[in-house]
């Protein structure tokens, strides 16, 4: 008899009147604010505005979600266009299935459309972002747990995962993956956060930190899973993808460090722009009172002057005037 382990949730979905509210949803949404709440504070600390990440993630984040669902989708088409299956079932994302590989790759692509029409650098911006969106896929897992979806081997562990029983699974208790990875990822962001204040990573290292950091989690992790995925020289797929992805990730930060050192100084022309200009209104204020200054004091010196002028003048000609008398006597 079990006398400890982790109890999945009856159902998915909880109902406020005629609209469902969504388990797996939810985490999302959640996510996503946590990480452009974050990435917001983290721009500002490196010279940006506020507001800026969240304008660029309406950019991102409709093509992350897109990319994710593709990419899972393909990955596992015999889901849904195999014999006996919907098709249908592809557009409904509330069920669960986002590959974070299809929607990282997609998301950089708003990103990137998003800072380009702001006329900002995309690698400081995703630098600035790198930790929330590992937050946001800690949260997100919890949206695997709602929908009792990719959990692990079976185990007697304490923290085991209860599983109860459907058409496509089968009740027991298995490792519970998704909270490994959620845990994983809230390392990742502290990981993250702790090396760009420590080295001051920039031009995109932090990213790439975070890439490198999840994949090497990501590869034990997927390891561990036992729902249905296409395999590679006896490997699954998401694994060979997190190797691929982590080499190429760790390469980025050693060629970056060599070619491009150092941090941006400047992260949006923008905020620069602004800076300068109050800064020119200040010199132009300083200016414009020092020259009401000066009239002032020239026109009180003015007076003694001409006074001056004509005492002299007196002098110079009462002077001559006796000269010529005593020249005539």
């Amino acid at each position: 008899m079990d006398l400890a382990y982790i109890p999945s949730p009856s159902t998915g979905v909880i109902h406020l009147g005629p609209i469902p509210l969504r388990g797996y949803a939810f985490c999302i949404i959640l996510g996503v604010f946590v990480a452009v709440w974050l990435g917001n504070k983290r721009w500002i600390a490196r010279g940006g505005t506020a507001g800026t990440v969240a304008d660029i993630a309406v950019w991102a984040v409709p093509f992350g979600l897109v990319g994710g669902r593709l990419y899972h989708v393909i990955t596992d088409y015999q889901l849904y266009f195999s014999e006996g299956e919907n098709w249908v079932d592809a557009f409904k994302i509330w069920e669960g299935g986002l590959g974070i590989w299809g929607a990282i790759a997609f998301g950089a692509v708003g990103a990137w459309i998003g800072c380009r029409r702001r006329g900002i650098p995309l690698p400081a911006y995703a630098d600035a972002i790198a930790p929330g969106i590992a937050l946001a896929q800690a949260i997100g897992r919890w949206g695997n747990w709602f929908n009792q979806e990719l959990y692990g081997k079976p185990t007697d562990l304490p923290w085991a995962l209860e599983i109860t029983e459907s058409a496509n699974r089968e009740a027991g208790l298995y490792h519970p993956t998704f909270l490994y990875e959620s845990l994983w990822c809230v390392g990742v962001a502290v990981l993250v956060i702790w090396a760009d204040r420590r080295f001051k990573l920039g031009h995109g290292r932090a990213f790439a930190l975070y890439v490198a950091a999840y994949c090497a989690g990501r590869g034990w992790i997927e390891y561990m899973r036992v729902d249905e995925a296409h395999h590679i020289l006896g490997l699954r797929l998401n694994v060979w993808t997190a190797i691929i992805v982590f080499v190429l990730a760790v390469v980025y930060m050693v060629v970056s460090a060599r070619v491009r050192p150092g941090r941006e100084e400047i992260v949006e022309p923008r905020s620069r722009k602004k800076v300068d200009t109050e800064k020119a209104d200040t010199d132009e204020a300083d200016d414009a009172e020092g020259t009401d200054t000066e009239p002032a004091a020239s026109g009180t010196a003015a007076p003694e002057d001409a006074g001056e002028s004509a005492g002299s003048d007196d002098v110079e000609n009462g002077a001559g005037n006796g000269a010529g008398s005593a020249a005539k006597g």
